[in-house]
């Protein structure tokens, strides 16, 4: 693959920061951005000599478009722009209050709409480029009823991404939009998740166990070099999603407690 611009929000840990090692590695300019300065400094000292780091809230239009301006300002364009930053919720539909639903909305969704709105148009202008969206597995298939809001959250952003590239496929064919779908991934986002999250040990096979964030961020810049409208991560959840959609009332979660 040649050498690419590619911008990564929610970069100072977790899926965020081992996509931007694996694609500096691979001799790739990277723009992170995330909220927590030392930690994304760190996580661009790691991605290499071209990697920028962009203190950044992405649940504010504001600073995403600062974010965009700082990458075109420091590399000139940018080829590629990963919505990765979100946040998790440990809470039934019965429990959820009116914050915990804006929450959701605001990192996974209105963050996602901010960098869409403000890279299109970029690479509308270039006649091509890459958007992916790192949405949820949980946005199809309901294996886990504490993350509800979360899940309804990834839902409504794997909507907005299949309805973005529907607009953008006639008149743009050479602007492809990625809807990426992680399972379990061993990384600090259950810790960091609104309310805590109970204990729970993945699975150590099928199709829910655990990923680590390195065999997530291979599949990513997979997907980078090859775009594909959609990808699960963890291939065996496709065969899982079908039997969801196949016979929802006959489903049953692949383990007890989620």
């Amino acid at each position: 693959m040649s050498s690419k611009v590619i911008v990564i929000t929610g970069a100072s840990a977790g899926i965020g920061a081992a996509l931007a090692r694996r694609l500096g590695a691979a001799g790739h300019a990277i723009v992170l951005a995330a909220r927590r300065e030392k930690e994304l400094g760190e996580a661009a000292r790691a991605a290499g000599e071209r990697a920028a780091a962009v203190p950044c809230d992405v649940t504010k239009r504001s600073d995403v478009e600062r974010l965009k301006a700082r990458a075109l300002e420091t590399f000139g364009k940018v080829d590629v722009w990963v919505n990765n930053a979100g946040r998790g919720v440990t809470r039934s539909v019965l429990d959820l209050t009116d914050d915990d639903l804006d929450e959701m909305m605001s990192v996974n969704v209105k963050s996602a709409l901010y960098g869409i709105q403000a890279i299109v148009p970029h690479f509308m202008e270039r006649g091509e480029g890459h958007l992916l969206n790192v949405s949820s597995f949980l946005g199809r298939v309901p294996v886990a009823a504490v993350r509800s809001a979360y899940s309804a959250a990834k839902a409504a952003l794997n909507s907005l991404t299949t309805n973005l590239r529907m607009d953008l496929a006639r008149t743009y064919p050479n602007i492809h939009v990625t809807l990426v779908m992680p399972g379990i991934v061993l990384s600090d986002f259950a810790k960091n998740a609104l309310h805590g999250t109970p204990g729970f040990t993945p699975p150590t096979a099928g199709p829910m166990a655990g990923q680590s964030v390195d065999a997530c961020a291979d599949a990513i810049a997979s997907v980078i070099e090859h775009p594909a409208p959609e990808l699960y991560t963890n291939p065996a959840q496709a065969e899982l999603a079908r039997s969801f959609y196949a016979n929802p009332g006959a489903f049953q979660p692949p383990f007890a407690k989620p």
